[in-house]
């Protein structure tokens, strides 16, 4: 038996709970007012309570609800700041750690899936988790050849969890529009749906992973650990130390949040082009800022390590984009021409490739003065994201009464790019979290296809990689979804 609430009436009525929630401290918090408290006060208490019961209802559902969480907590720099204060504590807590199962349950899968003798595997095993996640926890353990390594074990009934949630979740995402004002939740929600499968398959994500290691086995700026060993609900990789992102966001100094924004990026755009796949989960719990190797050993930043060399720890590959080809060169055709300022071009790359429908015209000046705004950080040799310039963005597209929001409502997301779409804005919500000043520019010119001109022109290997990707629609696959989604 799991220990997770199974029974989808049971999810269901804690799910609903969350909306009504809301509404029911609302008429608190007016009955508060009228009894005299001040407004401020009260929202803030108002705030607090249904942020420690977000955390509380999807954290200990786990599944679709924490998933969907996480998710969630990426934009969290877009809110205003009266809003995002006591969420952003809420939405961060399930980036790294949930209410665990308890230990008999754990042992229960490793005995099922690894085999009755499962403990001489291991010289050490923690029963308490290092990490609980939406459809798993990880434990600190130590391998039969002495390498310390973390052992991934999904929860029973997670997949049935998962499926239930997000189909819950789905029917009324619209009450749930006071978690992210401004966003349309239910197409995140599609989208984790479409990714059930991938996220509950281990040997998937052992193979993902594998390659990933295999590729940047020797990277002097990014750590993939390697896969020690895997079977049905279980996967051990090796272990990695280092500060979680999440703890960068909160206290980190500046040279940290800056030396990890750059990584994240780097590894965003050139992920896809040495190995063929785009890691699709970028949240703050599935990375770390590790010291160089001498640090590691002894020597701090305040004994003179350079933050310069730290790197980047990259986990879980669960959910992973295969580009065979890399990026499409088509992103970095249209961003260049956008910068060139060369709105037709611009305009026929987007009908081309779908993202404008045949049965729509639009101006192709007031396309590219909705996209110029989006691309700022890539106009400059380095730029400082940030909270402000996130929410001044989402204000702008978000409010139904600006040009923008009714042009972004005409623009259409053909499938092939919507996982694209949703890692390119959650990297830009973790990097605004971080407050990083990155040099996006030389990652795009490094690794993006098409973003330099030579590069389109009289480069055969990125010739060879835009030929090689292919997006082909199957039958019945729908046209796409609105960008503003």
């Amino acid at each position: 038996m799991s220990d997770l609430p199974r029974k989808a009436v049971t999810r269901t009525a804690k799910l609903a709970a969350l909306p009504l929630g809301f509404a029911g401290r609302a008429t608190w918090g007016l009955g508060k007012r009228i009894g005299g408290k001040s407004a401020e006060l009260v929202a803030r208490e108002v705030q607090q309570r249904t942020a420690d019961q977000l955390f509380k209802t999807l954290g200990e559902l786990k599944g679709g609800a924490m998933k969907l969480g996480q998710a969630l907590s990426v934009f969290e720099s877009a809110l205003p700041e009266e809003i995002a204060g006591p969420y952003r504590a809420a939405l961060t807590k399930l980036q790294e750690a949930a209410p665990p199962l308890p230990a008999r349950t754990v042992h229960g899968v490793l005995t099922e899936r690894i085999g009755e003798d499962w403990r001489e595997y291991f010289l050490e095993f923690e029963d308490t988790p290092a990490a609980a996640a939406s459809i798993g926890q990880v434990h600190r353990a130590v391998w039969h050849d002495g390498r310390e390594v973390a052992v991934k074990v999904q929860y029973p009934g997670a997949g049935e969890a998962l499926l239930s949630d997000l189909a819950q979740l789905s029917r009324f995402a619209r009450l749930l529009g006071p978690l992210v004002p401004g966003m349309d939740i239910k197409p995140v929600i599609k989208e984790l749906r479409d990714r059930v499968s991938e996220e509950l398959d281990y040997e998937l994500e052992a193979q993902a992973q594998q390659e990933h290691s295999a590729e940047f086995e020797d990277d002097p700026d990014v750590v993939i650990p390697q896969v020690v060993h895997q079977s049905d609900q279980v996967l051990v990789t090796e272990w990695i130390d280092g500060i979680p992102l999440s703890e960068v966001i909160a206290e980190g100094t500046a040279e940290q949040r800056d030396r990890a924004g750059q990584l994240l990026a780097r590894f965003l755009f050139s992920g896809p082009a040495r190995t063929g796949l785009l890691h699709a989960d970028p949240h703050p719990g599935n990375f770390r800022l590790l010291p160089p190797a001498a640090e590691e050993e002894g020597q701090t930043e305040e004994d003179g390590g350079p933050v310069g060399s730290w790197r980047l720890g990259v986990l879980d590959f669960g959910t992973v984009d295969r580009l065979p080809g890399g990026l499409p060169g088509n992103i970095g055709d249209s961003l260049r021409l956008a910068l060139e300022g060369d709105a037709a071009g611009v305009y026929g790359l987007l009908r081309e490739e779908g993202f404008v429908k045949e049965s729509i015209d639009l101006d192709p000046d007031a396309v590219l003065d909705y996209l110029l705004p989006i691309i700022e950080p890539t106009q400059v040799e380095e730029f400082t994201f940030s909270r402000g310039w996130i929410r001044e963005q989402a204000a702008r597209i978000a409010d139904p009464r600006s040009p923008a929001h009714q042009l972004g409502r005409q623009l259409n997301l053909p499938p092939s790019y919507v996982l694209i779409h949703r890692v390119t804005l959650s990297t830009i919500g973790v990097l605004c979290q971080l407050g990083a000043t990155v040099r996006l520019r030389d990652e795009l010119e490094a690794w993006l296809p098409g973003f330099l001109a030579e590069e389109t022109e009289d480069t055969e290997t990125v010739d060879a990689a835009a030929e090689s990707t292919e997006y082909v629609e199957e039958e019945g696959e729908p046209e796409g979804e609105p960008v503003q989604a």
